[in-house]
């Protein structure tokens, strides 16, 4: 302590003499320290899987069986290398500068990474997961039905939701049409003037990239009658549901329609002109204008009576349902993978996929509701509601329609929309410490007929 006192005395000592001689001093240079490259850790290859191409079959042309063999061993207690898709990116590391592999990453889902160690102890590959850390704001949007391109382009178009991706306006679009295809169907009860408002969660992960999630609460205003519906899980297992203002499920019996936000192209009629037979005959169901390939979905919860070709129907699928109820599915291109005579299916499962097969003249997905063998109008019938709120959940149920409702009003309609922060973080980093929320960066901007059975 002494030596490094009388240094510190000497350096003040010749700092004062140099003020009073009134000449400059400086404190003697120690250099300046080179910069120092560390060479990377690993080297990397990154592949991704072809089309038909297995995991395994990635692997065969990087190590030799045996030791493939144990990667995919270690690979299967946290995922199924069968359900691997197109594109799945791998990732190869090795030492540097040679070929011996270290380790190798698979990418299983957007969040979500298999890590496998070379475990050079006992030999063999050790697996563990690496969750990417997931930050969810809230956003809040507004807007009017102005023209012919309905909902899809209000909220495509609309400025408050440029920051995301545009594929995910279109899933919120989707999400809509989800949620409220009990009440209102999309495809032909829209009317200019419409207004809708809703807020919804958005992930936001470490590299920026934003993606739209879970739809908290919306309301839309179709001809002056306002729908509601709000996001409420009962049982706290992230399946919960949505229900109106006074706690009854949004959901119904039945599905109003088969197709995701599809043009209606045909009615239920008693004489219709038809376009291939070149006469006037009934039409007993709905046709809906869509894509071949896209995915038809079971309206509700029934067992598969037919699949097959059915004369001018094509490729058909009926389902039958309670109460007496059969759905037909008409024209279809294909069956879903799994269906057949005697599956059990649920409501909103995809069974099969638009086509063109039988009588038509373009793609499109005929529909019909029968009971005991009569034909009514899937568009007219009266659909009960699917089960409430649990009256030991009312007081919860309360408080969390209160606070997203509350979300909602502060939105007005078709007008300005507040910015967006962040509420909590979803998922951990590596090593399982949780991140602290931040702040997002939105930018705030300006009888059923006749006397059939009730499904």
């Amino acid at each position: 302590m002494q030596q490094r006192d009388h240094h510190w005395s000497r350096r003040a000592t010749a700092a004062a003499l140099c003020l009073m001689a009134a000449c400059t001093w400086e404190p003697p240079s120690v250099g300046e320290i080179e910069a120092v490259y560390v060479p990377p850790a690993e080297d990397v290859q990154i592949l991704s899987l072809g089309r038909a191409q297995t995991f395994g079959g990635l692997l065969y042309d990087v190590m030799d069986a045996n030791d493939q063999a144990g990667l995919l061993l270690a690979f299967q207690e946290f995922a199924d290398p069968r359900r691997l898709r197109e594109r799945t990116e791998v990732t190869f590391r090795y030492l540097p500068g040679s070929d011996e592999l270290r380790g190798v990453d698979v990418a299983v889902s957007r969040d979500q990474t298999v890590r496998l160690d070379r475990d050079e102890v006992l030999g063999g590959w050790l697996s563990r997961v690496i969750e990417t850390p997931v930050y969810v704001d809230t956003v809040y949007a507004s807007g009017e039905i102005e023209g012919e391109g309905g909902l899809w382009e209000s909220v495509v178009q609309n400025p408050v939701l440029v920051q995301v991706p545009y594929e995910d306006r279109n899933s919120l679009i989707d999400h809509l049409d989800r949620v409220f295809q009990w009440q209102l169907d999309f495809s032909r009860q829209l009317r200019v003037g419409d207004t809708y408002r809703f807020a919804f969660e958005q992930e936001v992960r470490p590299d920026g990239s934003m993606r739209a999630g879970r739809l908290l609460a919306a309301e839309y205003v179709n001809s002056g009658t306002p729908f509601h519906a709000i996001y409420f899980d009962p049982n706290g297992d992230g399946q919960g549901s949505y229900f109106d203002l006074e706690g009854e499920s949004v959901r119904r019996a039945f599905l109003l329609k088969p197709l995701a936000y599809r043009r209606i192209s045909g009615t239920f009629q008693n004489a219709r002109f038809h376009p291939v037979l070149n006469r006037v005959r009934a039409h007993r169901g709905v046709d809906y204008a869509a894509d071949i390939g896209t995915e038809v979905m079971a309206t509700s919860d029934g067992v598969v009576i037919h699949r097959g070709p059915k004369g001018s129907f094509g490729n058909t699928i009926e389902i039958r349902h309670s109460n007496g109820w059969v759905t037909r599915y008409a024209h279809l291109n294909g069956f879903r993978a799994g269906i057949y005579e005697g599956s059990v299916v649920r409501q909103s499962e995809v069974i099969g996929y638009v086509g063109m097969t039988g009588l038509v003249t373009g793609p499109h997905l005929h529909y019909e509701m029968l009971a005991n063998g009569r034909q009514f109008d899937p568009l007219s019938v009266d659909l009960p509601a699917g089960d409430p709120v649990p009256a030991d959940d009312s007081q919860r149920w309360e408080a969390e329609m209160g606070g997203r409702m509350a979300l909602l009003e502060t939105i007005p309609r078709a007008g300005p929309v507040r910015t967006y922060t962040a509420q909590s973080q979803l998922g951990q980093t590596e090593s399982g410490q949780t991140g602290s929320g931040q702040t997002g960066s939105g930018q705030a901007e300006s009888g059923q007929p006749g006397g059939g059975p009730q499904p």
